[in-house]
């Protein structure tokens, strides 16, 4: 933690962040006319987002820019105000995601959820504007005073502007909530879901000290039951899907790509491998990407009906067909059964951290009967980093989401010795060979070798 104090005769910290802040926003604009990119604005037709190499110089300003902030407010503002000002991808998903998950205003949370209930985004024309008269005419029972002051505290979070008196126009976080269909739900999932699992996690964690079961969260104490969210949102076929689609918002991030799996591990290396993909209904377009990517892959991709993607989009696209194979099963966790042919790779994608560990380890262990000499497990899910080694805005995004699993599911996000400690425990043939964590992914890939 820096600018905790300042030594006698050292130079300020608010210099001293200054200074990086000028230097690297420098370094940033000489990359961005390099490649002929506009610099940052918020406005309705800014670009999003950016390049990757710009990544490290942007962590710097973000990191810098939120120091010198929370040093200049007094401690009855930092507490009131957001914990910080680094959305993951500025005014785009990120931003929203950051907005609806991250800030400990509930204010802001109050008009987020206003304006994806009524999906005001979709009432201001593109490169146009609209009166807050207008808005409040297409809301029933809302008056044009609360919808105008509902819209004015959102665009202190730069979510619309008003361009003249009395007129809203779009900057580039609402323009993306009109744009894109799943962002919006992916919002309104977080304000209508979320945010009231939120409040209750405290509650929940006093009723069920130190519990490891998926219906006793914070979540089921919102819905007013002891259920695991996925009895709740399956109990409702409508919501299950509005909560489908906003997590389809990761397969639209760059950092979930699923070339970071197909470009960093071996795939090429199986020959005519088998791979099986366990509760990998989540993540249907990664195992056809697989399957496009490397002929010599047979796939299955395992989970139960109500994980499996659905007619409409599930369909086994027709060039990969003979290779990629859907199976139903009732239970994930019920032990495997060995077919005919041996499996080279189990594959766990994104899956163990929605898990407490008695069910991780219950998941790893219904994968023995698979496993033979050479049969590998490979599993890509988050690692956390150790405290301070990356930018602080970045770690404090996933420390958020770290709670956000807990209050959700009572799963968590591990760190790689917790990963190892993990798979251990759950078999001592299991034997971690190698950790990769590709610069730019989300997901790190761990694999893990079979020893008898």
């Amino acid at each position: 933690m820096t600018g905790l104090s300042t030594p006698a005769g050292s130079r300020p910290r608010i210099l001293e962040l200054a200074d990086r802040i000028s230097h690297s926003a420098a370094q940033l604009d000489t990359v961005l006319r390099a490649k002929s990119i506009p610099s940052p604005s918020f406005a309705e037709d800014a670009p999003a987002p950016y390049p990757s190499e710009t990544d490290d110089v942007r962590d710097d300003i973000i990191d810098a820019a939120a120091e010198l902030y929370d040093l200049l407010l007094e401690p009855m503002a930092l507490l009131y105000k957001k914990t910080g000002v680094s959305p993951r991808r500025p005014m785009t998903a990120g931003f929203l995601f950051f907005l609806a998950t991250n800030d400990h205003q509930h204010n802001n949370m109050v008009c987020l959820q206003f304006i994806t209930r009524f999906g005001v985004a979709d009432m201001v024309p593109a490169g146009g504007r609209a009166s807050f008269d207008d808005i409040a005419a297409q809301i029933p029972g809302l008056t044009e005073s609360i919808v105008r002051r509902l819209l004015r505290h959102a665009m202190t979070m730069r979510v619309f502007h008003e361009p003249e008196p009395g007129m809203v126009a779009h900057t580039k976080a609402s323009k993306a909530l009109q744009a894109n269909p799943v962002l919006n739900a992916w919002l309104r999932n977080g304000t209508h879901e979320m945010w009231p699992a939120a409040v209750k996690m405290l509650d929940a964690l006093e009723r069920w000290p130190g519990s490891s079961e998926p219906s006793e969260t914070g979540f089921a104490l919102a819905n007013d039951t002891v259920a695991s969210a996925f009895e709740i949102l399956g109990s409702d076929p409508a919501r299950a899907a509005r909560f489908g689609r906003a997590m389809s918002i990761y397969a639209m991030k760059p950092e979930y790509s699923p070339s970071y799996l197909t470009e960093y591990y071996d795939w090429a290396a199986l020959e005519s491998g088998r791979v099986l993909a366990v509760a990998g209904g989540s993540y249907f377009q990664v195992a056809v990407e697989l399957a496009r990517r490397f002929p010599n892959l047979q796939i299955s991709l395992q989970d139960t009906a109500q994980s499996l993607p659905g007619p409409a989009d599930g369909a086994v696209p027709s060039d990969v067909q003979e290779r990629l194979h859907v199976a139903v099963v009732e239970d994930t966790f019920a032990p495997q059964i060995p077919g005919a042919q041996p499996v080279d790779i189990v594959l766990l994608r994104w899956v163990l951290h929605i898990w407490p560990d008695k069910y991780c380890v219950r998941l790893l262990r219904a994968q023995i009967p698979l496993m033979r000499p050479g049969t590998k497990l490979v599993i890509q899910d988050v690692i956390f980093p150790k405290p301070g080694t990356i930018a602080q805005w970045r770690e404090q995004d996933l420390r958020a989401s770290d709670i956000h699993m807990a209050n959700l599911f009572n799963g968590q996000e591990r760190t790689a010795e917790e990963w190892e400690a993990l798979i251990a425990h759950a078999d001592s043939r299991f034997v971690v060979s190698r950790v990769v964590e590709p610069k730019g992914s989300a997901l790190g890939i761990i694999e893990v070798c079979w020893r008898e």
